[in-house]
């Protein structure tokens, strides 16, 4: 299919090359003048930024990736074109984007990872053209912004719950900080009837995340103030613990991990590592807490195609509102600011930039 009708050139951004600290440009790229059979040509409506997306550029995230790629992975678009084989979109529908190319139903053991924005180009740009096999249809009550914060924040948070065979009633969860994927997993938890409790070193963002839901419903300390995470833990669930900790630190804090946890078959998905590699215990302690606890850790990395549908599904089901998750919206002319402000700290949930 052709595509003289539409524009032969769009902006996007792109990281600059060289040492660290690496910034972003804008940059003028070509739209491609055909559709293969499985094309989709995409407007890109709007992009929400994750922690990966600085870290690149500050030389603190360790994946693969293109020096001089085009950036971020976070999508919310509409199909503008399609090519003659394309099963199951059409001109108009709201769709996203699989992160992981290589994570389709899960069960690609052996192919390893490739992520937008990283090793393959990213979405930070007005137009992209993708297979539809890459492709997920968005809930239809969301907004572009908030459609856009469920590829990477939304699909981790929703297998690191290990959803929705954790959701029975009485099962509370630890989210550390109110970075995006924590409070995707707020939403998703609230929504499921589950018990989230999240940390943060400030009171007042503390208090204004317990506004979303009714007193009682979302429990949180401040670990400034409370450095004991499991003793913090263990006072909110009367000494129950919780069935998941979502790790966002690393491994510094497995040891109060393994103290915040249940009993019993608790797990520690391990979805960042803002404190780096450092730890200050040896390995027998935690190999004490791992048997003491018939507990696990496990690292994330998103989810598949399959996970991305399904949680969907449930915010669909659920009529999510996922305005609470974002935090600012900057245009496409301010990507830059909005990269400086998300590197910052600053933020309580998602940073998205309006695309067109």
């Amino acid at each position: 299919m052709s595509l003289a009708d539409f524009p032969s050139t769009y902006r996007a951004y792109r990281r600059t090359g060289g040492p660290v600290p690496r910034t972003i440009e804008q940059t003028t790229e070509t739209l491609q003048r055909a559709l293969g059979p499985h094309d989709v040509l995409l407007k890109i409506r709007a992009v929400s930024l994750n922690f990966r997306d600085v870290g690149i550029l500050h030389g603190r995230y360790p994946a693969p990736y293109i020096e001089t790629g085009i950036v971020a992975s976070d999508a919310a678009a509409e199909v503008a074109a399609v090519g003659p084989a394309v099963d199951g979109f059409v001109v108009g529908d709201r769709v996203s984007v699989q992160f992981d190319s290589l994570n389709l139903t899960g069960e690609e053991f052996d192919e390893g990872h490739s992520g937008l924005g990283g090793d393959v180009d990213g979405v930070l740009r007005e137009w992209a053209v993708l297979e539809d096999k890459f492709l997920v249809h968005l809930p239809k009550h969301l907004s572009w912004e908030e459609g856009s914060t469920i590829a990477c924040a939304g699909v981790t948070a929703w297998t690191a719950l290990h959803a929705p065979k954790s959701f029975r009633p009485g099962t509370s969860v630890l989210l550390q900080g109110t970075g995006g994927v924590s409070m995707f997993a707020l939403l998703i938890a609230l929504a499921a009837g589950i018990t989230p409790i999240i940390s943060s070193s400030s009171d007042a963002k503390l208090a204004a995340i317990q506004k979303l839901a009714p007193p009682g419903a979302i429990l949180g300390y401040n670990y400034r103030t409370e450095p004991d995470q499991a003793a913090a833990v263990q006072r909110l669930t009367g000494g129950k613990g919780v069935a998941i900790v979502l790790n966002n630190t690393g491994v510094g804090s497995f040891l109060a991990d393994l103290g915040s946890l249940r009993a019993r078959a608790g797990v520690v998905s391990v979805v960042g590592f803002l404190d780096g590699a450092k730890a200050d215990y040896h390995p027998s302690e935690l190999l004490a807490g791992l048997l003491g606890k018939t507990a696990s850790i496990e690292g994330i990395i998103l989810g598949s195609k399959l996970q991305f549908e399904e949680l969907n599904r449930f915010i669909e089901e659920k009529q999510v509102r996922l305005q609470p998750l974002v935090d600012r919206v900057f245009e496409f002319d301010e990507s830059k600011a909005a990269f400086d402000y998300l590197y910052s700290g600053k933020h309580v949930g998602k940073i998205v930039i309006k695309v067109q």
